[in-house]
């Protein structure tokens, strides 16, 4: 296991008694985001919600944070994350929100201090555009969507 990457992280007033963002398990690759809500959160059927984490960070230049969804609410509730995975990009220092999306078929109600969503803290490598006047041939060439199969 790599020794890891110092982040800055600033609590928020709403913040103060949950804990930080932090790995379940030692091979974690996310780390659990803890709803900062002071009153519960009903999300019908359908309906999506900005939950605040309660905290705001400075990342390492060359990263992002990915914020991602967690499996068990997605199989047990249909709570998905719309933009998924979300990032955060490394010049942000306002609070870290997850938009919540309920795809189930049921009301869900989201609780103070309630794992909402994961995140992976990722690097990010920045795109120098080669124009050019033809690309290399491959066997796909310029089939799209289900293009390769079934």
């Amino acid at each position: 296991m790599s020794a890891g990457y110092e982040v800055k992280i600033r609590r928020l007033a709403h913040g103060v008694g949950l804990a930080l963002p932090e790995y379940a398990t030692k091979g974690a690759a996310g780390m659990d985001l803890l709803a900062a809500v002071n009153e519960p959160v009903r999300i019908a059927p359908g309906g999506r919600a900005l939950i605040p984490t309660g905290f705001a960070i400075a990342l390492p230049p060359g990263f992002e944070l990915q914020v991602r969804p967690r499996s068990g609410l997605a199989l047990k509730h249909g709570i998905v994350i719309p933009n998924s995975p979300g990032t955060i990009d490394e010049d942000y220092r306002g609070e870290v929100c997850v938009i919540v999306l309920n795809a189930g078929a049921e009301d869900f109600t989201v609780t103070r201090g309630m794992r909402i969503a994961q995140a992976v803290l990722a690097p990010v490598y920045r795109a120098v555009w080669v124009e050019v006047e033809d690309l290399d041939e491959t066997a796909r060439g310029a089939g799209g969507f289900g293009s390769t199969g079934h």
